[in-house]
């Protein structure tokens, strides 16, 4: 079981991420957002791709579902995080991390 802390902290140890805030959230960023979290810190949204929400959120249904609306459809997940270990959420924001790098780093991957 993780908490919003434990999000903050990884979050911030992935190379080039600030923190800013997002209407009531806290978003985690790159060179775009990759995450946000909930004021509560109970939750966070996560930037996955369509495949990847898939994947997440058959693998592990009591931790992810899609946002539900157009973002979800975007891949927007949101994972409860309580939910989840400490491996499992340092999986997702990499992965998550890894949509928000600049163009032309991606396009090096």
């Amino acid at each position: 079981m993780v908490t919003g802390s434990d999000l903050r902290r990884l979050a911030l140890g992935l190379p080039g991420t600030t923190e800013h805030p997002h209407f009531d959230r806290a978003a985690f960023k790159v060179a775009r957002t990759y995450v946000t979290l909930a004021p509560d810190g109970l939750t966070a949204n996560f930037r996955f791709t369509p495949d990847e929400q898939a994947l997440k959120c058959t693998v592990a249904p009591d931790a992810f579902i899609p946002v539900p609306n157009g973002w979800g459809r975007q891949g927007w997940t949101t994972g409860t995080l309580s939910g989840l270990t400490e491996a499992e959420l340092a999986a997702g924001l990499r992965m998550a991390w890894a949509h928000a790098q600049p163009s032309s780093r991606r396009r090096q991957r």
